[in-house]
C-alpha cells in the first residue's frame, strides 16, 4: 500500500521530539523508538513514531509466529510491535506459569496509518489514507503544542520485591548447583519489583527514565491501558539486506563521578575474566543460533567483549554477524534465534527450563523484544530490557532486572548488581511528578 511522503526540517529536535510523543498519546496505539543521538553502528534513523493502526494482529504464543509470518507477508509495509519472552513457548515445547501482574498479549504489531521518523533535522511524514493536508497540519499542530501542565502531588508509588534477598541467594545457590552438576553453564536469574494500587503519568516517567539514561534502544510503547516504557541498551537483532547482526551485552560495572577511576573501571571490566567469561558463553550461543539461516562460512564476530559506556553503566557488548540468501523469510530468522541468548543461557533450552521453575513471575514483555520490520523485510529489534512495565487499568507496576549466572558467580555480587541494574528505574518512578 502506497504511503504519502513529506519531509520537514526542525531546528530544535529535542523540543519536536518531546512534542511529538506528546502529541501521540490521542491515539490507542502508540510505538516511539529512540536512539539518543547514540551514533551505534548500523543506526537506521533517529526517531521513530508509529501511531493508529491501520491493521493489527494480536495472539497469544500459539502457533505465534506463523500468524506472525502470515501478517508481515500479506502486509507488506511497515510493521511495529512486540514479542513477549515467552513466545519461547512456540519455539519449544515449554511453558509459562508463573504470576502475572500485567497481562500484556503475548504478540501485537500493527501497520500505523501515521508513520514519522526523525533523521537529524529532518522529520519524515510517512502516512496512509492521507486526508488533505493531514500532514501539514499535523506538523504544524506539533510543531507549537504547548507544554503540558502536570500534577505536582507526589507519586503514590511503593516499591515491593516478589524475591527477598535470602530467597534470591537459596535460588542462585540453586542455579550454581545445576551448573556445578553440568546441567547447563550458564543462566539468566531474573526478579521482579513492583507496585500495586499505583498510579503514574507513562509519558512523564519515560521522558524522565530517558533524560536520565539516554540509551540507543529506548522506546515508549502504548496498547490501550498497557505501556512500556523502555531504556534499553542492548540490541536483540537487526536485518539490513542480505547481513544479519546481534549485538548481546553480558558484562556490567556502574559509572563514577571521577574521569579517571570511572575509566579504570571500565578497563577493569573489559579485563574482567568472569565477565569475558559470561559474553563468550553468549556469543557462542549466537553464532550458534544465526547459523541455522546463515550462509556457510558467513557467521563473523565483529567485535568481541567491547566496553560501551551509557550514563548509569559501563558495558561489555559483543557483535556477532551473519549473511542470509536474499529469499530467507525474515520471521524464520527470528524464530530460529528466539528468545535472545542474553536473557537465557546456555544451552539455551535447559536454562529456560531451570529459569522457569526458579523465577516467581512470567516475564512477558520483559527480556521479550520491541521492534519494527520494513516493506523491504528489513528489521530491527532491541532486548526489553531496564524497562518499566505498566498496567494502567490494573494500576499494577513491574520493572524486573537479571543477571547472568555462571560457575564463577559470588551470590552477594550477583544481588549487587541486580540492585545498580534497577536504580534508574526505582528512581523515576518515586521521583517523576
Amino acid at each position: 500500500m502506497q504511503r504519502t511522503i513529506r519531509t520537514f526540517s526542525v531546528d530544535n529536535i529535542i523540543e519536536f521530539k518531546n512534542n511529538l510523543l506528546s502529541w501521540a498519546q490521542q491515539f490507542e496505539t502508540v510505538l516511539w523508538l529512540d536512539s539518543n543521538n547514540y551514533h551505534q553502528k548500523y543506526a537506521s534513523f533517529d526517531g521513530a513514531l508509529a501511531a493508529d493502526d491501520f491493521t493489527s494482529i494480536k495472539t497469544d504464543y500459539h502457533q505465534g509466529f506463523n500468524k506472525l509470518k502470515e501478517y508481515q507477508t500479506i502486509t507488506k509495509d511497515y510493521i511495529f510491535g512486540y514479542m513477549t519472552y515467552d513466545l519461547k513457548n512456540d519455539v519449544e515445547r515449554l511453558s509459562s506459569n508463573n504470576f502475572d501482574g500485567l497481562h500484556f498479549p503475548d504478540l501485537y504489531f500493527f501497520q500505523p496509518k501515521k508513520l514519522i521518523f526523525i533523521k537529524g533535522n529532518d522529520v519524515e511524514f510517512h502516512y496512509l489514507r492521507m486526508v488533505d493536508d493531514e500532514i501539514e497540519d499535523d506538523f504544524d499542530e506539533i510543531k507549537v503544542l504547548k507544554k503540558q501542565e502536570f500534577s505536582n502531588k507526589e507519586p503514590e508509588v511503593k516499591i515491593k520485591l516478589r524475591i527477598h534477598k535470602d530467597e534470591y541467594h537459596a535460588k542462585v545457590s540453586q542455579v550454581l548447583e545445576h551448573i556445578h552438576k553440568g546441567d547447563i553453564y550458564e543462566a539468566n536469574f531474573c526478579q521482579e519489583f513492583y507496585a500495586e494500587n499505583a498510579t503514574i503519568n507513562p509519558v512523564e516517567v519515560y521522558k524522565h527514565l530517558n533524560r536520565i539514561s539516554e540509551p540507543p534502544f529506548a522506546s515508549f510503547l502504548k496498547l490501550d491501558n498497557k505501556f512500556a516504557l523502555c531504556a534499553s541498551p542492548e540490541r536483540y537483532i537487526k536485518k539490513q539486506g542480505t547481513k544479519i547482526i546481534s549485538q548481546p551485552i553480558k558484562g556490567t560495572a556502574k559509572r563514577l563521578v571521577s574521569e579517571f577511576d570511572d575509566a579504570q573501571l571500565a578497563l577493569d571490566l573489559m579485563r574482567d575474566e568472569k565477565e569475558r567469561a559470561e559474553n563468550v558463553m553468549i556469543v557462542d550461543l549466537v553464532r550458534n543460533d544465526l547459523s541455522k539461516t546463515a550462509k556457510i562460512g558467513s557467521v563473523k564476530v565483529e567485535e568481541l567483549c567491547k566496553v560501551y559506556s551509557f550514563k548509569q553503566v559501563h558495558q561489555l557488548i559483543s557483535t556477532v554477524v551473519s549473511e542470509v540468501e536474499e529469499n530467507t523469510h525474515p520471521i524464520d530468522i527470528i524464530q530460529s534465534t528466539y528468545p535472545m541468548g542474553s536473557m537465557t543461557g546456555a544451552p539455551k533450552v535447559s536454562a529456560m527450563k531451570i529459569i522457569e521453575n526458579l523465577e516467581e513471575t512470567k516475564r512477558g514483555l520483559y527480556s521479550g523484544s520491541i521492534g519494527y520490520f520494513t516493506p523491504e523485510n528489513d528489521f530491527d529489534f532491541n532486548v526489553i530490557i531496564r524497562s518499566i512495565l505498566y498496567n494502567e487499568e490494573k494500576k499494577y507496576i513491574s520493572y524486573s532486572v537479571g543477571g547472568a549466572i555462571t560457575a564463577q558467580s559470588v551470590v552477594e555480587k550477583e544481588y549487587e548488581e541486580c540492585l545498580l541494574k534497577a536504580k534508574a528505574m526505582k528512581y523515576v518512578l518515586l521521583n517523576s511528578k
